[in-house]
């Protein structure tokens, strides 16, 4: 039998570990993503999260529990239990 070939994340569990608690090592938190109820790895931060949804860090706008977050901002600001987030993708046109 053939095994399937593994799909890569752009995610990466090492570097969102380091912001884990011991309480949720390794486990899932509930969160609201535009209004959809999610479950994501414990221990993110802003900017591993965008990662972990496979969007462009370049083109995205986050607010945090109705709080606009600035990009520089995002690598020290965790996503904890029952956070709503709305994050936009800018498009370009013309």
């Amino acid at each position: 039998m053939s095994e399937r070939p593994r799909r890569r994340s752009n995610f990466n569990y090492n570097e969102a570990q380091k912001n884990v608690s011991n309480e949720r090592q390794g486990g899932l938190i509930s969160i609201t993503i535009n209004g959809e109820r999610q479950e994501v790895p414990a221990g993110l931060n802003i900017r591993n999260l965008v990662a972990h949804l496979g969007l462009d860090a370049e083109r995205v706008a986050v607010e945090l529990n109705r709080r606009l977050v600035r990009r520089p901002e995002w690598e020290a600001t965790p996503v904890e239990e029952g956070a709503s987030l709305e994050i936009v993708t800018f498009v370009g046109g013309g």
